[in-house]
């Protein structure tokens, strides 16, 4: 079964930033999807099990973002 985690990432103003950001964090073990609205900064995330809040937020920042 699917988990989905829903964050804020603030700072995405293009096509670029989502995809920077959809990159980083498709990279955390067991993500199987990665959407993500530039406008709202809404990010949902799609995994095999519940995702550690800190990889995620490593992912983001390593995309040169913040979690919200």
């Amino acid at each position: 079964m699917s988990e989905i985690a829903t964050i804020t990432v603030d700072g995405m103003t293009c096509g670029h930033c989502a995809t920077s950001v959809r990159e980083e964090i498709s990279e955390i073990a067991g993500v199987r999807k990665v959407d993500v609205d530039v406008p709202s900064g809404r990010v949902d995330i799609t995994s095999d099990a519940p995702l550690d809040p800190a990889a995620v937020g490593a992912a983001v920042a390593e995309a040169g973002y913040s979690v919200r």
